[in-house]
Order: C-alpha cells, then sequence, then structure tokens
C-alpha cells in the first residue's frame, strides 16, 4: 500500500492502527528491497506470507495479470484452469526469448526478474557451497543429461572438426546419451581398480588424446558424484591435461553441490587447470520436483553462449521451485541441510558396516566417494544367480527406495555401445554389492528403517540358503543309501 492509500484508510480506521499495519508490511518490503538490491540468497529464511506476496508483486507485472490488458497474439498467457493458474502464481509467461534463455521479454517484466534473480541466488549458493570463483550461471528447464547435450552443441561451434568426447566411464545411461544425443562418439577410458575403488585411468586418458588428436576432440566429460565403488574423477588431473591439450572440459556435477568435497574437486581444477563448465541437478541438490539443471561455469561469455544455444523460450517452473526453495531455507537453513547430510553419511557408513560383519560381508572401501556408500554380497552371489537381484526386488516390495544392487556379469547394450559389467562401471568388478546413498534431505530414520529392513531380508536369504542345504544333504544321503542297497 503505498502512502497515498495508507492516508485514505486512516480516514476510515484509526490512524495509529492504520499507520501499525504499514510498518507492519514494511517489513516485508524491506526483506523484498535487500533481495533486489544484493541478488543474494538471504541469511535466513523468509515466511509464506513474505514469500507469496513477493511472487505477487512479480506476476502482477506480467502483461497477462495487467487489468484491461488487451492481448491478441499469438501467445497472450491466456491459461484455461484457474488451478492451472494458481499453480504457478499467475507466471505464465515463462523465461527469456526465442534466441537466448536468459534474455528479458518486454511483456512480461516480472517473469524476467524472477529469472535473473534465480540465476543470482543460485549462483550465490554454488559459491557458498564451495565454488568460490564461479564466475556465472543459469538455471535450464532440463533435467541432467539434456543440459549436458547443450553445452556440447555448443562446443561444437568452437571445434567444428571435433568428433570425439574422452568420457571416463560411469555406468549411469543419461550422461553417456548426452553425448550420442548431441552426435558425438564417446570414447569410453575404463576405470582402475586402486583397493576397492574404481579411479580415473589417466594414463589412458592422454593416450587417447595423442592417438586422437587434440583437434579431434570435442572434450573431456568427467563426473564427480557417483555410485560407489566408483569415485569422483581425478578432476585436477584432469583439468590440467585439458589445459594443457587445448581441449574444453565439462563436469558432469550431477548431485555434487551437496558434497564439500565434490565442489571442492571442481573449484581446485579450475585453479589448477580447465573447467569451461560444470552442471548440477535442481532436484538432487535442493529438493525440488525433477525437471531442472544447473549450467555454471568460470568463463562468463561461454556460459551466455550456452544458454543463446537453447532454442525458444522455456518453462520457468523450475526456476520458480528453486526460488521458492531458497528463499524459504536461507543460507542458514541450506547450510544446516548440508552438515545434516555430511553427518547422516557418517552414521550410515558405520552402521551399514555393522550390518555388513553380521552378514559375513564388509562395506568396500571408497573414502573418496563422499556420498555413496556400497556392501559386498558375495554370500548373497554364491548362493544362486538371480540370488543378488531378488534381493533387490525384496527391499523395493518393502518400501525400500534409493537402494541398488549390482551383479557380477550383467551386460547391458545402449545406443549400439556394450557395457560388460554394467552397473558396476568396469567390465569384471570382484564381487557383487549392494549401493545405499547419504543425500540431502535423508534423516536417521531412513538409516535406522532401511538397515533394519536390509537386516531381515538377508537373514530370510540365510535362513532360505540354510533349508536348501539341509534338503540337498538328505537327498543326497537318500542316493547314498539306495546305492548302497542296489
Amino acid at each position: 500500500m503505498n502512502a497515498e492509500n495508507q492516508g485514505c484508510s486512516e480516514r476510515l480506521v484509526t490512524a495509529a492502527y492504520v499507520r501499525q499495519g504499514a510498518q507492519g508490511r514494511r517489513a516485508h518490503e524491506l526483506r523484498l528491497r535487500a533481495l533486489l538490491e544484493q541478488g543474494k540468497c538471504p541469511e535466513d529464511g523468509w515466511d509464506e506470507s513474505t514469500i507469496e506476496l513477493f511472487l505477487h508483486e512479480l506476476a502482477i507485472m506480467d502483461s497477462n495479470n495487467f487489468l484491461g490488458n488487451c492481448g491478441v497474439g499469438e501467445r497472450e498467457g491466456r491459461v484455461a484452469s484457474g488451478l492451472v493458474a494458481r499453480r504457478h502464481y499467475r507466471l505464465i509467461h515463462g523465461i527469456g526469448r526465442s534466441g537466448d534463455i536468459s534474455a528479458v521479454q518486454p511483456k512480461a517484466a516480472g517473469s524476467s526478474l524472477l529469472n535473473k534473480l534465480t540465476n543470482s541466488i543460485v549462483l550465490d549458493v554454488i559459491k557458498l557451497a564451495g565454488v568460490q570463483t564461479v564466475t556465472s550461471c543459469f538455471v535450464v528447464p532440463m533435467a541432467t543429461g539434456m543440459s549436458l547435450t547443450l553445452c556440447f552443441l555448443t562446443l561444437r561451434h568452437k571445434r567444428p572438426k571435433a568428433k570425439y568426447i574422452i568420457w571416463p566411464r560411469i555406468d549411469q545411461k543419461s550422461c553417456f546419451k548426452s553425448m550420442i544425443t548431441a552426435g558425438f562418439e564417446p570414447v569410453v577410458i575404463e576405470n582402475v581398480l586402486e583397493g576397492d575403488e574404481l579411479r580415473t585411468d589417466l594414463k589412458e586418458v592422454e593416450a587417447k588424446i595423442k592417438a586422437l588428436g587434440a583437434e579431434n576432440i570435442l572434450c573431456v566429460h568427467s563426473t564427480t558424484s557417483c555410485f560407489a565403488p566408483r569415485v569422483p574423477d581425478r578432476l585436477e588431473e584432469l583439468a590440467v591435461i585439458c589445459a594443457n591439450y587445448d581441449i574444453p572440459h565439462i563436469v558432469n556435477n550431477a548431485y555434487g553441490v551437496q558434497s564439500s568435497k565434490c565442489m571442492h574437486l571442481i573449484q581446485q581444477g579450475a585453479r589448477v587447470g580447465r573447467i569451461d563448465a560444470f552442471v548440477q541437478s535442481l532436484d538432487k541438490n535442493f529438493m525440488v520436483p525433477v525437471g531442472g539443471a544447473i549450467i555454471a561455469g568460470f568463463n562468463e561469455p561461454f556460459i551466455q553462449e550456452i544458454s543463446k544455444m537453447y532454442p525458444g523460450r522455456a518453462s520457468a517452473s523450475p526456476s520458480l521451485d528453486v526460488l521458492i526453495t531458497l528463499l524459504s531455507l536461507g543460507t542458514s537453513g541450506y547450510k544446516k541441510l548440508l552438515k545434516e547430510r555430511k553427518e547422516m553419511f557418517s552414521y550410515l557408513s558405520s552402521e551399514l558396516k555393522k550390518l555388513a560383519d553380521n552378514h559375513n560381508e564388509r562395506l568396500l572401501d571408497t573414502p573418496h566417494n563422499p556420498i555413496s556408500l556400497a556392501m559386498s554380497l558375495k554370500t548373497l552371489d554364491e548362493t544362486s544367480d538371480v540370488a543378488v537381484t531378488h534381493l533387490g526386488s525384496m527391499l523395493f516390495t518393502r518400501q525400500v527406495s534409493g537402494a541398488r544392487v549390482v551383479p557380477c556379469g550383467s551386460v547391458q547394450t545402449v545406443n549400439n555401445y556394450t557395457f560388460k559389467g554394467f552397473m558396476s562401471h568396469a567390465n569384471d568388478y570382484p564381487c557383487a554389492y549392494l549401493n545405499a546413498a547419504s543425500a540431502i534431505g535423508i534423516k536417521k530414520q531412513d538409516v535406522d528403517v532401511f538397515l533394519k529392513r536390509l537386516d531381515k531380508c538377508l537373514k530370510t536369504f540365510r535362513k532360505e540358503a540354510k533349508q536348501e542345504k539341509s534338503i540337498n544333504e538328505i537327498s543326497d544321503g537318500n542316493a547314498a543309501t539306495k546305492q548302497l542297497e542296489d
């Protein structure tokens, strides 16, 4: 309410009461002003009424919400369902323009402001998470795989002769298909086994660069966050190799924002060598619905080139979701979640080790993986060929989601490429295993219930194995007796 309307209100309600009400509103407006001036995530989270006031203020700046607006174009922000309109806070125009996802829309000042603020706040949070020298980022309404494809397509214009992408193997389909979709040929670099860990084969990376020719390689496509026993790539060494051979370097940091170790690797890689862009998921790092990612980097013009490569306008939903979430949490709330995740990782690790010991298995030693853990399933694998996959089914039917069982010798063909030992990141990993991760938002109750149900499933298998062994012994004894009688 402006001063003029406040004056009118004082003729209807006692002036002191109106002024008190205006002061209450002023507190909300001061938060909005600080956000607009600084472009940073507030330290303390906002209450829902302040956030909704802010979104309403943005929405009435868009032409579809103008009183008396007359739209005669083909896209005027018309929405048939009131429920849909309310779901989007009447921010209907989306973000960007046909030539640039980061461009301002003349008839959607509110949506454009939302887009700019979201990118600015997310950049602030990436710095807070550990990559302090990042210079630019933007939210794109595509998940990680397609966002990686956008990066590769942007590099195509810089390196028109290139046809190969060097890719240290990680058995995850979307990052592999992101290269195929962009029209490039992945050069798979098998990992090397060091103890229990699968690590980057730096010698093979450099050998492939020399064999193929640096000018024929679009980029090195590395990974931070991953399922154990694979661990984050040796980013610093890869960044140095890329700098030495003048080859771009794109990092798949899918759920790495929540890990200070993954973010430190990116920061150090950029410091000592070359990292052109790193891509991270919104839902995995900020607990919002699936459908968005952040493309970030250390060279602002290059990040802008990627944003201009996106064809057409884009949905504002991922930007709106992450903006609301970060305003609700504030930096203190987000840092608290990061701290809790790290504590839960330690707890999950210690408790899973105890359970493994109880079942004659072991927690694989993967100290370089800060998010995912792996427990061997050797005893189970020796029971029968299908026992390992059956355990996965048992856990799923008992409402354990996210646990991942990996049998030995699985073969999978993805876009005409055949991977031996698929899901294990190696052709012949020594044992079958089970994965569990401590991701942002996990609670102690989640860990406790998971361990209890896993323990129960493993005991069931042991009981069935003993029964089967007894039956076999009786059968063998009967057969021996019959032979003697004969």
